[in-house]
């Protein structure tokens, strides 16, 4: 079966100096053991995160899609990297290198790795010129953090720059980034298994409630990580919420189940109980193949939850693995 993976990250091999030229107290930069197979991300001085070779070496990631059986991956920005709290030329500045090194991670095999660039959201012309320039230079999309500081994505800003992705024909992958903590989520990965998913819960429902998807061109084509985070098992509160209490309605006229043609979501989600819930929700037509390779808390087998859930047929399966992800991007695996 056929699988591409729209859902995966890259982190290029730069040095701290070269990130020194955008920070050098907090940029993240790449720190590669003498083995060459595992590193740190490293902001400044501090290891942010470990990794290991796939994220930084094309020939490394396309022996684990070999090893998986996806012919074709879509990879994006490592949210560290998105830099929205510079100066926003700075920030420019940045995204176009990261874009840049993408396009060349991805010409190792540009048949089987596509990318999606970042950009420069605190700025919305430097944005907007920004996914341009990179739809022109070979990105398949853009993805962007799910909030930029206190905006979440209703804000006029953010709006804005998603108007301009539906009119240039530009799909957009959310991404939860940045995610709300008071301190409360000291271990254990908490912030990743609790924020994150009600991160993303919360830019979709801002782009609902707030009546913001009356105001973005049908067009648009948006996607959220993680299969839209705890969104799919809280719909039914926030649509007997719609129901029940004017103050939740009073900027979005139709429910919140309405607007479910209006983005995708990934697969990401780890239990077959999961994935039928959220097909069920979503529709299989609205439901890509994800992975979050490659990282510890990505889906190790690329595609297994979906090749075996039984209660998909092989129509479906193909769909959610592939025919989705083909239609939405505009590519073939």
């Amino acid at each position: 079966m056929k699988k591409i993976d729209i859902h995966a990250h890259f982190f290029p091999r730069i040095t701290q100096a070269e990130a020194g030229r955008l920070d050098p107290a907090r940029a993240p930069w790449l720190q590669v053991d003498a083995g060459g197979e595992r590193g740190n991300i490293m902001a400044g001085d501090s290891a942010f995160r470990p990794v290991n070779r796939p994220l930084w070496d094309p020939a490394a990631r396309i022996e684990d899609l070999d090893a998986t059986g996806v012919q074709t991956q879509i990879i994006s920005a490592t949210p560290i990297m998105f830099a929205y709290r510079y100066e926003a030329r700075a920030t420019a500045q940045w995204a176009a290198r990261m874009n840049d090194l993408a396009l060349e991670h991805c010409a190792y095999r540009p048949a089987r790795l596509k990318a999606l660039a970042q950009v420069p959201l605190q700025d919305i012309e430097l944005a907007c010129l920004e996914a341009s320039r990179a739809k022109a230079a070979g990105h398949v999309g853009v993805q962007i953090g799910n909030h930029l500081g206190p905006r979440d994505l209703d804000d006029d800003h953010l709006v804005q720059f998603l108007t301009h992705c539906a009119n240039e024909a530009i799909p957009v992958l959310v991404h939860p980034w940045d995610m709300m903590t008071d301190g409360r989520m000291k271990k254990w990965m908490l912030p990743w298994l609790v924020a994150m998913p009600a991160e993303t819960q919360l830019s979709i429902l801002s782009l609902v409630l707030s009546g913001a998807f009356e105001r973005i061109p049908a067009s648009l084509k948006l996607c959220f990580a993680h299969g839209g985070g705890s969104f799919a098992f809280l719909l039914g509160r926030a649509e007997n919420a719609w129901h029940c209490r004017d103050i939740v309605r009073e900027d979005c006229p139709q429910p919140p189940s309405a607007y479910l043609e209006r983005f995708h979501v990934d697969s990401a989600v780890f239990d077959p109980r999961a994935l039928r819930l959220l097909v069920d929700v979503m529709g299989v037509e609205r439901v890509m193949l994800g992975s979050d390779h490659p990282f510890p808390l990505g889906e190790q087998q690329i595609g297994a939850l979906v090749e075996t859930s039984e209660w998909l047929d092989d129509a479906q399966r193909a769909r959610i693995c592939a025919g989705n992800a083909s239609a939405f991007f505009g590519i073939d695996a």
